[in-house]
């Protein structure tokens, strides 16, 4: 699933050829993704001004003119595309280890495409979505914080809310491993599991020490290492691993960064030799796969 450096790179593109311009055509292919298309909505959309963007956890929404806003979630498999109206999808580099088509595509062209919007620049994106785990929906601009998604979500990882503090908080007296507590997104929105155990890492914090166990130093030490891998990771247009791609239909860098992501038996890039150390281990938590230094996280 997309977490947050993947949607905000996907926001951003979309943002550069939406923002500011009117959508001429909107089309929907089939009554639901993951739950029924509102009622109307290409209706709504056909001739509405798009305002701007904001991203709220792995969530996006695009603001319209007249006051409604377009919550869109990609689910597991979804991606948003942005091309010239005249313009075929172009082959493209799977990411390693992907399985690709003989005309090198890891999906035919426009395959599972259930939502398709085009504006007056005659820019066309597309909503593919093959597992239709995602979801579309409109909430009034002024609500938004009210919609049942994002109703309860924990603060923004890198705005100004997100401090040592702040998660010292909302970690004490949890009995649950800290890499469930930092998945869970009332504790802080938008982190999944490829950057709650790189950040784990960098912290030198064990995935199963409990929640409780965190606060405090250990909570000023983890923060800012949160911070940084998503930055690092929106400016390398994500990660790619499956099906997620950047808007232009490039596919992002950070999996290629990994200290412990999806490693499991290599050499920690932190103890190099180090003879007690036995290289990246993963763990099942919640049905999730944990990769650490049992070395080096404590």
């Amino acid at each position: 699933m997309p977490e947050l450096p993947e949607v905000e790179t996907v926001m951003r593109g979309l943002a550069a050829v939406l923002e500011g311009r009117r959508i001429t055509a909107a089309s929907i292919s089939r009554p639901d993704l993951r739950w029924p298309f509102p009622p109307g909505l290409a209706a709504r959309l056909s001739g509405a001004r798009v305002l701007g963007f904001r991203r709220r956890g792995k969530y996006m929404l695009m603001r319209l003119e007249g006051g409604e806003s377009v919550l869109i979630h990609l689910g597991m498999s979804g991606r948003m595309v942005a091309r010239r109206v005249d313009e075929a999808p172009r082959p493209r580099m799977a990411p390693q280890g992907a399985a690709s088509d003989a005309r090198g595509h890891d999906n035919p062209p426009d395959a599972h495409e259930h939502m398709v919007i085009e504006t007056e620049e005659r820019w066309r994106i597309g909503f593919c979505d093959p597992r239709r785990f995602g979801c579309v929906d409109l909430v009034p601009t002024g609500r938004e914080e009210e919609h049942r998604l994002l109703a309860g979500m924990g603060p923004e990882p890198l705005g100004p809310d997100f401090t040592a503090a702040a998660l010292s908080a909302a970690l004490a007296g949890r009995l649950t491993p800290i890499k469930a507590a930092l998945l869970d997104q009332k504790v802080v929105a938008g982190l999944g599991n490829i950057y709650v155990c790189e950040a784990l890492y960098r912290a030198r914090i064990s995935p199963r020490r409990l929640a409780a166990g965190v606060a405090g130093a250990r909570a000023a030490r983890l923060v800012p290492e949160i911070k940084a891998v998503l930055a690092e990771s929106i400016a390398a247009g994500g990660s790619s691993l499956r099906d997620y791609v950047r808007a232009d239909g490039e596919i992002g860098a950070f999996q290629e960064r990994f200290d412990v992501y999806d490693r499991e038996g290599q050499p920690c890039p932190r103890c190099p030799g180090a003879p007690a150390c036995s290289g990246i281990a993963r763990l099942v938590q919640s049905g999730r796969s944990t990769f650490y230094c049992p070395r080096t996280q404590r």
